[in-house]
């Protein structure tokens, strides 16, 4: 089955030593907004990147890093993106965050709701 329709792509920049309650915080954002009943996310680590204080974390042997970038990425139509948008400001202390329009095909087998 395939679904057509417009929808929002949320990007969280973090990085993966950020925390929330004692957990990773990209950890504590899936299970947040999939309690929340988001379609899906997608946690993508990177493997070097610099942010906001401008140091470069890296994944190469020579530059062992603890703090990679991580993005996690949300699609879903625009008002539960506008839903969650709250609960990241408060999770999310240090990062960035984006949201585009996006055109959404989700292929689904026959009879799968998610």
């Amino acid at each position: 089955m395939r679904i057509e329709g417009e929808g929002k792509l949320l990007r969280i920049f973090v990085g993966e030593s950020d925390t929330w309650h004692g957990r990773p915080l990209y950890e504590a954002i899936v299970a947040r907004v999939r309690k929340e009943g988001l379609a899906g996310a997608t946690v993508l680590r990177g493997i070097e990147g610099f942010g906001a204080h401008s140091r470069i974390h890296s994944s190469r042997i020579l530059r062992l890093s603890e703090d990679l970038p991580i993005v996690i990425e949300l699609v879903d139509s625009a008002e539960n993106i506008e839903r969650v948008l709250p609960l990241l400001d408060e999770m999310v202390t240090e990062g960035m965050v984006t949201l585009e329009r996006v055109d959404v095909i989700a292929y689904r087998a026959p009879g799968q709701d998610g």
